[in-house]
């Protein structure tokens, strides 16, 4: 009886945290109360600090590797990919991409979506499009000077996994975008991520997959509006991913390539993380992109 409550307990949570695509471009972004926390590090190439802002009340932190010089430096915003919440930590897994970023010239900002310490709030138990509404809140604050040194005109993401498919959902609801990278991108169908989420997690997340109607679970997909894209993705998939299928991404690249959008595709010998060679030449690759969009 207390594990069908606690399952029914989940359900309501997701539940209350579905949005779709239409619900997240009827909301204004920039809830204010951006503030530097603290200098976490000095680097030859870049600051580190740690900053804050607001996010449905929220106070959502991050970090951000500021470039040395005036600028104003082009903007890349690293989302990170699923980590456990309760093991999350400021500096996440994606931290040398953000730090191989930000000694190429560009300003970072890597934020830790809400639930994910020190972050307030509760995960997203599901769909996480609560996390495109930290990155959307997190964009206004930059277009309204946050950060001096960045150029608010260039702005682009680089999505890891989970992180891929809150830069899809961002993508198409904030046109000023000038491009996204997706690495290992779960899909922009969300039936599918809610199916590869239970399977993962043995039945004990996405049971929300059963109760939301397929109506609603088109709006929130992605790729119900690929027609409407206007930013350039960069897509990029390991062949011997285990964890997300590549052909997630294949299949991306065929509808927005037949749909003639600005999209580029890699495939690569490796698995949801590269390493040695195989992340050198995509690293070379995501560096190329980010120069002819920004």
């Amino acid at each position: 009886m207390r594990l069908g409550l606690w399952l029914s307990f989940l359900l309501l949570t997701a539940l209350a945290q579905v949005l779709t695509l239409p619900d997240l471009r009827a909301r204004t972004y920039g809830e204010g109360g951006f503030r530097v926390e603290r200098v976490l590090e000095e680097r030859p190439a870049f600051t580190r600090v740690q900053f804050s802002h607001l996010s449905d009340g929220l106070r959502v932190h991050g970090f951000a590797n500021l470039p040395k010089g005036r600028g104003p430096f082009p903007v890349v915003v690293v989302l990170h990919g699923y980590v456990e919440p309760s093991r999350y930590r400021l500096l996440a897994y994606t931290t040398p991409y953000a730090d191989f970023l930000a000694e190429k010239g560009y300003l970072v900002l890597h934020p830790n979506f809400r639930g994910h310490p020190p972050s307030e709030g509760a995960p997203a138990q599901g769909l996480r499009h609560v996390y495109a509404v930290d990155v959307l809140n997190l964009l206004a604050e930059v277009r309204r000077g946050a950060f001096p040194q960045a150029d608010p005109a260039r702005i682009a993401l680089f999505g890891h996994s989970m992180g891929g498919g809150v830069a899809q959902i961002v993508s198409l609801v904030d046109p000023g975008l000038k491009g996204a990278v997706l690495y290992g991108s779960m899909s922009g169908d969300e039936r599918r991520n809610l199916e590869r989420i239970r399977y993962w997690s043995g039945g004990s997340r996405g049971q929300e997959l059963f109760a939301l109607s397929p109506e609603v679970l088109r709006q929130a997909s992605a790729w119900t509006y690929l027609e409407e894209l206007s930013v350039p993705l960069s897509v990029h998939h390991g062949l011997q991913d285990a964890q997300v299928p590549p052909e997630w991404s294949w299949e991306l690249c065929r509808r927005l390539k037949a749909l003639k959008k600005p999209v580029e595709c890699f495939s690569y010998p490796g698995g949801h993380l590269f390493r040695g060679e195989v992340d050198r030449v995509f690293r070379e690759r995501v560096l190329a992109f980010l120069g002819r969009v920004l």
